[in-house]
């Protein structure tokens, strides 16, 4: 599975859960956006994450 940027918007904008650990992780972290996107794929995304089928269904 490949980490799509886009996509990854798209989940964290349909998903309130994510939305707000994307913001968690940009304040916690002092991440820029795109970089807590990618923190928040590797972490509840990918290899058998909790949102790894909703990931794989966008389009």
């Amino acid at each position: 599975m490949q980490y799509s940027k886009p996509k990854m918007e798209r989940l964290v904008k349909n998903n309130a859960e994510l939305s707000k650990r994307l913001q968690q992780i940009m304040k916690e972290h002092e991440l820029e956006k795109s970089f807590a996107l990618k923190a928040l794929y590797h972490s509840d995304v990918k290899d058998g994450g909790r949102f790894m089928k909703d990931y794989q269904e966008l389009q």
